[in-house]
C-alpha cells in the first residue's frame, strides 16, 4: 500500500493529490491514508500536506528501491525485480539464498549496508551506509559452464561503461576490478551453482565505492582503495549509476548470452585494461609468477609472456601490478 501510495504522489508531480482521492483509488480510510502518509515520510520522503488541497512529494531520501530508479531504468528483466534492504551480512549471501527458492533470472538484491560485506578468496569489503552501490544479480545463463567467467567481464564492462556515462574515466583491472589512479573503486564477485554441464545459477556480487569519504576508507586501504566522490570532489548521484550499470549489463549480457557474441565485452576490457603492456605479479592455487601482461583473447584469458619468453593464456587468478595494490613501488 506504502509503493502504490508513494507512486500515486510521484506520477502527480507537483499537483496536489487529494486524501479522498487516495482514498477512493485504494479503497481504504482518511485515517488510514493518513497512518501510511506518516511511514513515507518516516522513510525520508519529505511531503507536504495541506488541508483541502492533499498531499505532494517535496522531495525523495537517496535510497536504491526500484521505485527510485525505474524512471532510469530502459532494461525489459534485470532490476525489473529489486529487492531492497537498509542493512543486510552480503547480498551474494541473500541472493544465493533466494536463487534456491527460485526466485527469477534478472533479480537485484540491494542493500544500503553490508555489515559482512565479502570480495574474491574471501575478504572483506567495506559497505557503509547510504554511500555506495551493494547489490547481487540472480543470473540464470543457458550457456556451458566453461564460459561463465565470461560473465565477469560482461560485468566489468557494464561498470566502466556505466560509469563513464557519469563522466568519470576508470579501468579494468581483469577480471573483476575497476580503478581510478591505480586506486580500486569497485569489485566484482562472480558464484555460481552448478554441475559439469549445467549452470543452476549465477551470483554477480557488485561493490562501488561511490561517496565514501576519507574516514570511511580503513587505513590499511588507503593505499589501494577510493571513491568516485573522492576522485572527482564531487556527490555522485546513486539511483543514476545504478540504472546505468544494470541497462549497460543487459545489452552485453544479451549480446553474449543470446546472440554469443561477446566481441563488445572484450573491447571493452582490453581498451580500458590497466595491465596491458604492465609487468604483473600472478598468484595461481597457490604459485606465484612475474609476468608481463600483453592482451586478452577474444576468449577473455589474460595473455601474458612469462620471465622465460613463453607464452601463456590465463583464466583465472589473483593479478597484482608493480606499482598497484601493494606488488612493489
Amino acid at each position: 500500500m506504502n509503493y502504490k501510495i508513494l507512486k500515486l504522489l510521484k506520477d502527480s508531480g507537483e499537483d496536489f493529490v487529494s486524501g479522498q482521492k487516495i482514498s477512493e483509488e485504494f479503497g481504504v480510510s482518511r485515517a488510514a491514508i493518513w497512518k501510511h502518509i506518516n511511514i513515507i515520510k518516516e522513510a525520508g520522503y519529505e511531503i507536504e500536506a495541506i488541508s483541502r488541497k492533499g498531499y505532494r512529494i517535496i522531495s525523495s531520501p537517496d535510497i536504491l528501491t526500484f521505485g527510485e530508479i525505474k524512471n532510469f531504468l530502459t532494461t525489459k528483466y534485470i532490476g525489473k525485480n529489486i529487492i531492497h534492504y537498509e542493512s543486510i551480512s552480503s547480498t551474494n549471501s541473500k541472493a544465493k539464498e533466494l536463487a534456491e527458492m527460485n526466485e527469477e533470472h534478472g533479480t537485484v538484491i540491494v542493500s544500503e549496508e553490508q555489515t559482512l560485506g565479502r570480495g574474491r578468496l574471501g575478504r572483506n569489503w567495506v559497505s557503509p551506509k547510504y554511500k555506495g552501490i551493494w547489490m547481487s544479480i540472480i543470473l540464470r545463463p543457458n550457456i556451458i559452464t566453461q564460459n561463465a567467467s565470461l560473465i565477469t567481464l560482461v560485468g566489468a564492462a557494464a561498470v566502466q561503461r556505466a560509469i563513464k556515462k557519469m563522466g568519470i574515466e576508470t579501468s579494468i583491472k581483469w577480471p573483476n576490478d575497476i580503478v581510478i589512479d591505480s586506486k580500486k573503486v569497485c569489485g566484482i564477485l562472480t558464484e555460481m551453482s552448478g554441475e559439469i554441464d549445467h549452470i543452476n545459477y549465477l551470483i554477480m556480487g557488485i561493490g562501488i565505492n561511490v561517496n565514501l569519504e576519507e574516514e570511511d576508507i580503513p587505513i590499511e586501504l588507503k593505499e589501494s582503495a577510493t571513491s568516485l566522490k573522492l576522485e572527482t570532489g564531487k556527490y555522485i548521484d546513486r539511483k543514476l549509476l545504478l540504472a546505468n550499470i544494470l541497462n549497460e549489463f543487459e545489452d552485453l549480457y544479451n549480446d553474449f548470452v543470446l546472440n554469443g557474441n561477446i566481441k563488445e565485452t572484450i573491447d571493452i576490457c582490453r581498451e580500458k585494461s590497466i595491465l596491458i603492456g604492465r609487468e604483473i605479479q600472478l598468484v595461481n592455487r597457490g604459485k606465484v609468477k612475474i609476468a608481463k601482461a600483453v592482451d586478452i583473447s577474444d576468449k577473455g584469458e589474460l595473455i601474458i609472456e612469462n620471465d622465460q619468453g613463453i607464452i601463456e593464456h590465463i583464466v583465472s587468478g589473483e593479478v597484482s601490478i608493480r606499482g598497484i595494490y601493494g606488488y612493489g613501488k
